[in-house]
């Protein structure tokens, strides 16, 4: 988002030159109904613009959802800084700029968003890894085969680890999932497949662990 075309067509020419597809737009309208319509992975947005502002964009980018967002402008008072940042910018360049410092900073910013969705996409428990995005297990650097039920099972053990969770608890979120109802007896028998699956010694279980007379819980 720059409305001066001399310093846009400079930058536009290196993120292509980097391998980025890049959208430029003039006006702040034009830009909004793009943000709206399109899924893109960072905004570099000027502050003043011919008809808003650059705040007023970077508030609307993140409504719709955790993207990166850097100020590139002339202004380069503390308190523009503050604000934007404030506000939720990734990070505040000033004009004039250098072309490789500011690819650096947004290979940074991209990395450090990608690191973080990455996290958000595993779930560890023990040596067990649960990639969300993919519903894959594996034990250690093996693929472990679960049916949905198992899968479901285990994902909510993990995202309770240390808690003790109610067989009714169970339950019933098993039966949200499946749309069908599951008994108690069928929860002890997918309790006991998926020790059989991920435990060292499904007999000794460590990740799985029995609460007598409640449940159960996922890890220590």
């Amino acid at each position: 988002m720059e409305d001066d075309k001399i310093i846009a067509s400079g930058l536009e020419y290196s993120l292509e030159q980097e391998g980025y597809s890049v959208f430029h737009f003039t006006g702040a309208k034009d830009a909004e109904k793009f943000i709206w319509a399109n899924q893109f992975d960072l905004a570099i947005l000027d502050l003043s613009l011919p008809d808003g502002s650059g705040y007023d964009l970077c508030k609307i980018i993140k409504a719709k959802g955790d993207i990166p967002v850097i100020f590139l402008s002339a202004i380069d008072d503390e308190v523009n800084v503050v604000m934007g940042l404030d506000m939720g910018a990734d990070d505040y360049i000033t004009k004039p700029f250098r072309v490789r410092e500011l690819l650096s900073r947004i290979g940074s910013v991209l990395r450090r968003y990608n690191r973080e969705e990455h996290r958000k996409d595993l779930l560890e428990l023990g040596n067990i890894k649960i990639n969300k995005a993919t519903m894959k297990v594996y034990k250690g650097v093996r693929e472990v085969e679960l049916t949905a039920l198992e899968y479901r099972l285990l994902l909510i053990l993990a995202n309770n680890t240390g808690r003790v969770l109610s067989r009714d608890h169970l339950l019933d979120s098993l039966w949200d999932y499946a749309g069908e109802f599951v008994n108690d007896n069928t929860l002890t028998v997918y309790i006991k497949r998926l020790r059989e699956k991920i435990e060292d010694d499904p007999q000794k279980p460590v990740l799985i662990k029995t609460i007598r007379g409640i449940g159960y819980k996922a890890g220590d």
